[in-house]
């Protein structure tokens, strides 16, 4: 592995580095003093200022809120509604078969197999 032949000195370097944090400190603060009323710079969501919504702001928020809570409940019924199992009498088709069933009910719910 080769190295090359000059390479900077560290104490150099570090020197350059704390020269450059001043000026960058220097640079920074300029951006977050400012007069009142004027936009600072770039700050993050969290230090941002709070801008006040009028009332009538916030009910139409509640609103869209409470309409997107309402349809999220409208699809959760629905969605348990088709996952039940379907009534006997949907599931057989013809008359005679019907008939069976009932007799066979019948005698499933009586005593009479006891005798």
């Amino acid at each position: 592995m080769s190295t090359p032949e000059e390479q900077p000195d560290h104490e150099e370097v570090r020197a350059r580095a704390r020269a450059a944090r001043a000026e960058m400190a220097a640079v920074l603060d300029e951006d977050q003093e400012s007069e009142l009323g004027e936009p600072l710079g770039w700050q993050p969501v969290w230090k941002r200022p709070r801008t006040p919504k009028s009332k009538a702001d916030k009910k139409k928020e509640l609103r869209k809120q409470r309409r997107r809570l309402q349809d999220a409940g409208k699809r959760r019924f629905a969605a348990g509604q088709s996952r039940r199992p379907r009534s006997r009498q949907n599931r057989i088709g013809n008359a005679a078969a019907r008939r069976d069933a009932r007799a066979l009910s019948r005698v499933r719910h009586s005593n009479a197999w006891l005798w």
